[in-house]
């Protein structure tokens, strides 16, 4: 039996053409790609959705390279009512390109609006 806390099937909890309303932006650089998970772990058809990821990062100027992952954001970076979908957290769309090493992030809408101020 699975642990409801480790079942990677209850990351994405949204239909595929959800990431069409997602916003996107590259950052310069993320190097330590140990705790990027495998869409293909957590749901039966990744495929839709990483097309979907590919489309939105190609339109946004990535070249094409690389693979694209899901990254998980705990919840304590941000400030917010500790709701059972909020502790969670929040898992965005990731592609490390190859040439220059930008990564393109996919993420939820005012996502880091609410981010932890310390």
């Amino acid at each position: 039996m699975v642990n409801s806390q480790r079942d990677k099937r209850k990351i994405i909890t949204y239909g595929p053409e959800a990431l069409r309303d997602y916003d996107l932006f590259a950052y310069e650089w993320i190097d330590n790609l140990c705790f990027t998970i495998d869409p293909g772990e957590c749901l039966d058809n990744s495929e839709e959705y990483i097309a979907i990821a590919k489309e939105r990062f190609l339109e946004d100027g990535w070249d094409g390279d690389g693979a694209v992952e899901l990254m998980w954001i705990p919840p304590f970076m941000f400030d917010g009512v500790k709701t059972d979908e909020f502790t969670v957290g929040v898992a965005v769309w990731h592609v490390k390109q190859l040439e220059d090493g930008i990564s393109w992030i996919l993420h939820p809408k005012n996502m880091f609006d609410n981010l932890l101020k310390k």
